[in-house]
């Protein structure tokens, strides 16, 4: 095992990436999320409710909709779960906001293709902050939906759930229910609380800050740091062909996902924790639904990995 940062050299962008021309759509909507978050220091928005569904939504969307549904389940395919418990795990992956399943699927699949090369659509080698974020701010040919669907996401869309998720007005239906579900919840909780119409609305608005803006600017960066930070510090268990690396503090902040040198050496499996104390708490639940029969075909690491 071996403890080190990147020494490799800078890589040059995807030769497919016009550096002259933004994605407006994702740079509008990311710069709108950081925007309306930064709304929870105000003290009129601030509730101790709304903290708490903040961070207890960094778990319950972006580690079980995003790090089980979208990246062990569907983009790897390291367990079956009931179609059911699989299509409400992608709901919550859907209101992180993150694109839908089959492009985010297709974009990650790519990635392990071309890891830490030039075609990989987010290598940090090519920059930390392209790798953590700007890849996705500037046009890229090679990431266009027609094409990177038919190399890297022909299973998923053959699932009419998630073809149904490629229609804007579902897909963006889907985040303007959550909004209001946030809402909602936290208006009726105040009236049921005796509060007046106002000191209600005020509360709701809290709750829909707190737990939907904060939530999710918060599991963008948690999942983007997969990306960055894990391919630029951290330990390698394994001799992988890219520069993946464990990362404790990646690891930490999304329940297992950074131990990603062992990602990138065994994709397939569900656990992405091979050592006694690397803690994957996706892996423990992902347990506990083999247990209750909801998971089934749990790809364990292989015996053959070769040790760095």
């Amino acid at each position: 095992m071996s403890t080190e940062t990147s020494t490799k050299h800078r890589l040059e962008l995807p030769a497919a990436v016009n550096t002259r021309r933004i994605v407006w759509p994702y740079a509008i909507a990311i710069g709108s999320y950081h925007a309306i978050a930064l709304l929870a220091f105000l003290p009129w928005l601030f509730s101790w409710t709304g903290v708490g569904l903040a961070f207890a939504g960094t778990y319950l969307f972006g580690c079980l909709g995003i790090n089980l549904c979208y990246h062990r389940i569907l983009t790897h395919r390291g367990m079956v779960c009931p179609k059911w418990l699989e299509y409400s795990f992608a709901t919550l992956g859907v209101c992180c906001l993150q694109d839908t399943p089959a492009r985010w699927i297709a974009v990650h699949r790519r990635h392990h293709e071309h890891s830490d090369k030039r075609d990989d659509p987010h290598s940090p080698l090519a920059g930390f902050w392209w790798g953590h974020v700007g890849w996705m701010l500037l046009d890229n040919r090679d990431l266009y939906r027609l094409g990177i669907f038919d190399r890297y996401a022909k299973d998923i869309l053959r699932d009419p759930f998630y073809r149904r998720l490629e229609k804007p007005i579902l897909y963006a239906g889907i985040i303007l229910i959550s909004w209001y579900v946030f809402f909602l919840g936290g208006f009726l909780t105040g009236l049921a609380a005796g509060h007046s119409l106002g000191e209600s609305a005020q509360f709701g608005a809290s709750v829909l800050i707190w737990g939907v803006f904060v939530r999710t600017v918060l599991v963008w960066h948690i999942t983007w740091s997969v990306n960055s930070l894990s391919h630029l510090w951290g330990y390698r268990n394994y001799e992988t062909a890219d520069d993946s690396r464990n990362n404790w503090l990646v690891a930490v902040l999304t329940s297992g996902e950074g131990w990603h040198n062992n990602h990138h050496a065994d994709p397939r499996s569900a656990s992405h924790g091979h050592g006694g104390w690397e803690i994957d708490l996706i892996y423990v639940f992902v347990r506990g639904l083999e247990k209750l029969g909801l998971a089934k075909d749990v790809r364990r690491p292989g015996a053959g990995l070769k040790k760095g």
